[in-house]
């Protein structure tokens, strides 16, 4: 699956279901994109995961049916990805957490919007009930971007994380039912 989309005039970034050939810029991308915010739950290094840890985790979502994980390309260098996972558990197999990360250079440009669309079509279309995922309180341009696309929020986890700054910040539960 490849989807068109441009950024400006000059550039033009495409978004497509990973590979296994991503595998290694995906571990090193996603260490970039950890450092560059605290938006994310890790610190840049933390919960690292290497080239075949990610060949595997693409292996195992092109077999199940309830797992997306797409990147967004600018001049065939991935800077964002994003990935929804479900569950083979019967209680909770109408739903999958969604998550995205891009690089900071790109922010603005509505890659992440793009992700985010793209995911929300193929759950849409896949039989998926229900879409959540976290975000962090401070991060209020994703959380208006979330509930432009139907996300509500359905809780809130207090002092949820210790950022840098030594001060505890919440963490919002948004979820969205097929629309």
């Amino acid at each position: 699956m490849i989807i068109g989309s441009i950024i400006s005039a000059q550039d033009q970034y495409i978004v497509r279901v990973a590979t296994e050939a991503d595998a290694k810029n995906l571990s090193e991308l996603r260490v970039q994109i950890d450092g560059e915010t605290e938006n994310l739950d890790r610190e840049q290094g933390e919960s690292n995961i290497n080239e075949s840890e990610f060949i595997r985790i693409i292996r195992d979502d092109h077999e199940r049916e309830r797992n997306l994980f797409l990147v967004a390309e600018v001049d065939n260098s991935i800077v964002a990805y994003s990935r929804c996972e479900g569950t083979t558990l019967k209680r909770l197999s109408h739903k999958v957490q969604f998550g995205v990360g891009v690089l900071k250079e790109y922010w603005g440009y509505g890659i992440g919007t793009s992700l985010l669309k793209q995911s929300l079509h193929w759950a849409d279309t896949s039989g998926i009930k229900k879409v959540t995922l976290s975000v962090l309180e401070t991060n209020k341009k994703a959380i208006q971007l979330y509930h432009n696309h139907g996300f509500e929020v359905e809780g809130i986890l207090k002092h949820d994380k210790l950022l840098s700054d030594g001060i505890y910040y919440n963490t919002v539960v948004m979820g969205r039912l097929m629309g």
